[in-house]
């Protein structure tokens, strides 16, 4: 029977998610704004942002594939908390960062607290949330990097400079690493998503690697995660230069537009948690992923400012389901004994082709023009709903191993 207390507990496990994946997106809506201040200070060419992501990358899909496969053994309070307060410290050294060396380093320190937060919270909530819950969880990401750009904006435009950006976000980063030291009892138990949040439910029975690895399903979810993830990343990272040196928006308006765009997929994930559970699941991604093909067009085309921007914003609201929803519909396309595991590739996945792709979009730009950056969402768009429906093609047809 549930109790007050317990119901206290269970909103405290919620709110605390919520406030991880606030921060989790802090981070990347800062790098946006911030690059091309961090540029001339540092005195490096706009295409080393590569070298940033990449290494970011390579933390991120080490720990967010090694929380997949060990978050019931290491249980997530300690996992957060300690990946938590080493985001905290990474961001610290951002803003302290005399060179690219050491930025970069630090984006290997980012990446791994990031990963294992991600995957973590990820694996946790689709066997803990409902629909609703996990839409909104992914909502919480889009918050945070919306705020981010508001943040770096704020502290160029009152001159203090791209490493008080970093500063302020690492210290809200350490205060919820504290907050999850002390609720670290509170996320021991795990809850099916069909069950409410105040609920205990068994754990899942382990089962062997190399049945999860031999799925099909397992690796064409994971390359749509990765493109997914490309596009997401790739037209907020680069949205800003695109609008000042291609379309002629000013420096402030870019920034708030990059905002609008972020902003856009919180908003599309509040309101599409709720008409997924009218609407269906698989009905809303569909048409999440055509959205986005829709938006990455109008920003394909050349023309005046505001067109982008409603481009930006077509892209944004339309990816606003997809990540969210794919997570919950794994246990769909693999089984629900090799969902965590999954899971945790996927956000590997995602982070590899979130910072690899934009990475090289970044070269591609620096060889030619930012004009590059609409006709190459619009493929990468087409690429995310091919491998989409070859996953669930797959799925069908091949019937899932037992563990």
């Amino acid at each position: 029977m549930s109790t007050p207390s317990r119901r206290r507990t269970g909103l405290a496990v919620l709110v605390l998610a919520y406030l991880a994946f606030v921060s989790l997106g802090l981070p990347d809506g800062l790098l946006g704004v911030g690059w091309p201040s961090i540029t001339v200070e540092l005195r490096v060419p706009t295409e080393v942002v590569g070298l940033l992501l990449t290494s970011g990358t390579v933390g991120y899909l080490v720990s967010s594939v090694v929380a997949g496969f060990s978050i019931a053994r290491v249980g997530v309070g300690w996992l957060l908390a300690g990946s938590t307060a080493l985001a905290s410290l990474a961001l610290a050294g951002y803003a302290a960062a005399p060179a690219l060396p050491v930025m970069i380093g630090c984006a290997l320190l980012l990446g791994l607290g990031s990963g294992a937060i991600d995957a973590g919270l990820n694996a946790y909530a689709a066997g803990a949330f409902g629909p609703r819950q996990m839409n909104w969880l992914h909502a919480c990401f889009g918050l945070g990097v919306a705020i981010g750009p508001l943040v770096m904006t704020t502290a160029l435009g009152v001159g203090l400079g791209w490493r008080w950006g970093y500063g302020m976000v690492a210290a809200a980063q350490a205060g919820l690493a504290l907050a999850f030291v002390l609720t670290v009892r509170t996320w021991e138990r795990r809850r099916p998503a069909d069950q409410a949040i105040d609920e205990p439910a068994a754990p899942a029975e382990p089962v062997r690697i190399g049945a999860t690895l031999a799925i099909p399903a397992v690796w064409l979810g994971a390359l749509t995660f990765a493109v997914y993830v490309a596009i997401e990343v790739g037209a907020g990272l680069w949205a800003f230069l695109l609008l000042t040196e291609d379309r002629g928006v000013s420096r402030t308006v870019a920034g708030l537009c990059v905002s609008l765009y972020w902003g856009s997929l919180f908003v599309g994930r509040v309101v599409q948690g709720l008409i997924a559970e009218r609407l269906g699941t698989r009905t809303v991604l569909r048409g999440s992923m055509y959205a986005m093909a829709a938006g990455s067009g109008l920003v394909a085309i050349p023309g005046p400012g505001w067109l982008a921007v409603s481009g930006l914003a077509v892209v944004g609201f339309g990816a606003a389901a997809v990540f969210p929803l794919l997570t919950l519909t794994t246990a769909d396309r693999v089984g629900q004994q090799h969902a965590d595991r999954t899971i945790g590739l996927q956000i590997g996945a995602s982070g590899l082709g979130g910072a690899l792709i934009p990475g090289a979009l970044g070269v591609l730009i620096g060889r030619t023009s930012v004009a590059v950056l609409g006709p190459a969402l619009v493929l990468l768009s087409l690429t995310m709903i091919g491998l989409y429906w070859a996953s669930n093609r797959r799925a069908a047809r091949h019937p899932v191993p037992a563990g």
